[in-house]
């Protein structure tokens, strides 16, 4: 087989040009490629990705899957070396073997047409898939077959929904919009002690669903904000399935609201739920799950008083496993809470039901099976 240099972003596809490398994990095209089909072994796939060369698959669909779970397995007889490394070094040592392994597989390439259509044997209709995560397309494209099955799946779980108990509902999240698939953190929201409060805010809304949870303890106005556009999409959709538009309003924004006129507006109740671990994503869903530089956390904690009207509370949602992975320690948080003008009034506790918990190959679990999700309630400390 013939490897093609890529010092570009295209790729010469059947004597046609493919513009539009694409990624939402960020990676760069690779810088050579070949054709493959079904001819090809596993065993030589295996190798040619491990050497970071990009395999354009032109084969049966449903083959590319069944290869893909082929590379999969072998590199899952790989597990990272961790030795006797201690936290967090051997967090970062997992992270590493993820984000390589991430980037290996995804080597293995597919060809579009325009409009988001595969000519491949056995290929599924993906257009409205596509168009969901990546809106029209007016040009041929190619993208790694793992980030393809994710856009499938995201599509899936957008049709299906997530439901939700403390909703009594659905919740359809959209692409690149984390799924409260752990959603524990609901039940301290609605079990929370709530005085009266007129206007509420969401910071960081995400599919909505907090935004929701405080619309059904009877809260009559909301502000929920994000800077996702497609969280605002997200959440957008999901208050309307429950109708609550006019008590939910929605804001693109970095953290806090403004009024019309562009003032700052004062809240009875102000609630996050920040990324939970410090650290920088590696991919689109786990800007959901890591913080860099705890941005959001500090961001939150720092303003937050400025934005409360008189006697308000702060509820911050926040699990406490980046302490036993050596990443937050309690005291900084605590610090961080008197530096910035809070105390403490109350912390409502929730052990995680997560299937990750059970889960003997999660090398994080141990510490998984020790975490607590915790609602921090703080007001400004006169």
């Amino acid at each position: 087989m013939s490897i093609s240099e890529n010092p570009t972003p295209y790729f010469t596809v059947d004597n046609a040009l493919f513009a539009n490398w694409r990624s939402e994990n960020g990676w760069g095209a690779p810088k050579r490629y070949l054709d493959a089909d079904d001819t090809m072994t596993a065993d030589s796939a295996y190798r040619y990705v491990s050497e970071g060369i990009g395999l354009l698959w032109k084969g049966d669909f449903q083959n590319g899957r069944q290869l893909l779970q082929a590379l999969i397995r072998r590199l899952d007889k790989r597990p990272p070396k961790l030795g006797d490394l201690t936290y967090p070094e051997r967090f970062y040592r997992i992270r590493l073997n993820r984000a390589q392994r991430a980037r290996t597989l995804g080597m293995l390439l597919v060809p579009f047409e325009t409009g988001h259509r595969l000519t491949h044997r056995r290929a599924p209709d993906v257009t409205l898939a596509c168009q969901e995560a990546y809106g029209d397309s007016d040009a041929p494209l190619v993208i790694p077959f793992t980030e393809l099955l994710g856009v499938i799946s995201a599509h899936e779980w957008r049709k299906k929904g997530l439901r939700i108990a403390a909703l009594d509902g659905n919740i359809h999240a959209h692409y690149g919009v984390f799924a409260p698939t752990r959603n524990e953190y609901l039940d301290l929201i609605m079990q929370a002690p709530l005085a009266r409060a007129e206007l509420a805010m969401d910071i960081g809304t995400g599919t909505g669903v907090i935004a929701l949870a405080l619309a059904k303890r009877g809260i009559k106005k909301i502000i929920a904000t994000d800077n996702n556009p497609r969280a605002m999409a997200c959440a957008s959709s999901n208050i309307a399935l429950f109708s609550l538009g006019k008590q939910i309003e929605i804001q693109q924004t970095d953290l806090f609201p403004a009024d019309k006129s562009g003032l700052m507006q004062q809240a009875d109740l102000i609630v996050c739920n920040p990324p939970w671990i410090p650290g920088k994503p590696s991919s689109l869903l786990e800007t959901a799950v890591f913080d860099p530089d705890q941005h959001m956390l500090k961001g939150f904690v720092k303003q937050v008083g400025q934005y409360l009207k008189p006697g308000g509370e702060a509820w911050l949602v926040l699990s406490d496993l980046a302490e036993y992975l050596g990443l937050r320690q309690r005291d900084e948080l605590l610090s961080l809470f008197t530096d910035s003008g809070l105390k403490v009034i109350d912390r409502l506790e929730i052990k995680p039901t997560h299937r990750k918990i059970n889960d003997a190959d999660d090398p994080l679990a141990e510490l998984r099976s020790k975490e607590m999700t915790s609602l921090w309630r703080l007001k400004v400390n006169k």
